[in-house]
């Protein structure tokens, strides 16, 4: 056999293969349209069982999107979780959203905080990339004007109302002390509630102040303990809400606790033990059993990420408002699909979702929730029945 000869033969061989394999996957490519879509939580730190689940939530609503054959400006439409992490910080938030925006995402499901949603909604917005949060509250997120900004869950000025006046006429609380944990979230939940509180007739006997890094509230709680409050709220999330509990516990403090979303979680139960009982916290929304979806979305995302923390749903909802919003225009380009998402009328797992001329969900309600034998028990449903504006 000549090799000299069957060298190059070889060689040939291998290029017309290469050159046909290359031309087979260009015109697949042409066919298909890869859909970025980001999802920013925080994964590590004190936060992180709260990050992995909206993260979980935004992914199995992309999964499910890639099963159903979505056609998008006549191609394939491939959907791509692109997930970071801000770590619940602010500064960290922005980095990560300009490292979006440089990759020209199509729309981000994100951040989980109000704290990174509110300083990483202006890069989002400067680059025209549609921004939904599944989880941040805070007023100010969807107040500053960007047309860019959504949120599938009730605001704290509806929550923080709802908790006040739940805790003057239907926990008795006369006399109230505040702690907050001075994020855009907590201080604005806990400022809210104040208002209502007050307006209900109730006497605020301290306002203290933490950070959503503290585990030590000892002297906190000893100053509040010699005021004698009824009742103490906390705004802020599980990492602090749990050893707060538990250390006034120790101290005697006989107060009844009440707090927010960010202390609504399973986490929360864990992290508390038996020292959790009788806590009382609210979450937006219903009850994941009474929402139109929620037994079937709990036993999907049951089976394949274990069990719920908080937003999931929400998340899994955002995801699938901003793909329906991308059919309608059939396109995932952000200046074309971004005025559908303002137009959305979408039936979701959470229940019915449109949004206002800000941004906000309209007709939102707050679940007041209880711990009892070691789990949350509903207590009631408050409903804001407040018809959309147009955006």
């Amino acid at each position: 056999m000549n090799f000299r000869l069957l060298t190059p033969l070889l060689i040939l061989a291998v290029g017309l293969v290469t050159t046909a394999c290359g031309k087979k996957d260009s015109v697949e490519n042409q066919n298909e349209v890869v859909v970025k879509i980001g999802s920013v939580s925080p994964l590590t730190g004190p936060q992180s069982h709260l990050g992995k689940d909206n993260e979980n939530g935004a992914r199995m609503a992309v999964d499910e999107a890639n099963t159903q054959n979505i056609m998008l400006g006549g191609k394939k439409a491939k959907f791509v979780l692109v997930s970071e992490d801000d770590a619940a910080d602010p500064k960290t938030a922005t980095i990560v959203a300009q490292k979006l925006a440089d990759q020209k995402i199509n729309g981000v499901i994100g951040h989980l905080n109000s704290g990174t949603s509110i300083p990483a909604s202006r890069i989002y917005h400067d680059a025209g990339i549609p921004q939904i949060s599944p989880s941040a509250t805070a007023i100010k997120y969807t107040a500053q004007g960007y047309n860019t900004a959504f949120r599938v869950m009730t605001n704290d000025a509806q929550q923080g109302h709802v908790l006040g006046q739940f805790a003057v006429t239907k926990m008795g609380a006369k006399k109230i002390a505040i702690i907050d944990d001075r994020s855009a979230y907590g201080q604005g939940l806990a400022d809210e509630v104040e208002k209502a509180a007050k307006a209900a007739g109730a006497e605020i006997v301290a306002r203290e102040y933490t950070t959503d890094k503290s585990t030590d509230f000892t002297a906190i709680l000893t100053s509040i303990k010699s005021k004698n409050p009824d009742l103490i709220f906390f705004g802020g999330m599980d990492p602090q809400a749990a050893p707060m509990v538990q250390q006034m516990r120790r101290l005697g403090l006989g107060a009844q606790f009440l707090g927010g979303d960010g202390v609504q979680t399973t986490e929360f139960l864990h992290l508390a033990g038996a020292d959790g009982e009788g806590v009382t916290a609210s979450n937006p929304g219903v009850p994941l059993a009474s929402m139109p979806g929620g037994k079937a979305f709990e036993q999907k995302f049951n089976a394949k990420y274990g069990k719920i923390q908080n937003y999931a749903p929400y998340a899994y909802d955002a995801v699938q408002v901003m793909i329906a919003a991308m059919r309608r225009a059939d396109s995932a380009d952000p200046a074309k699909y971004l005025p559908e998402l303002a137009k959305t009328d979408f039936n979701g797992v959470t229940g019915h979702i449109q949004f206002d001329a800000k941004g906000d969900l309209t007709n939102g309600s707050v679940t007041l929730y209880r711990v009892e034998h070691g789990k949350w028990v509903p207590l009631e449903t408050v409903r804001n029945d407040a018809s959309p504006a147009p955006r």
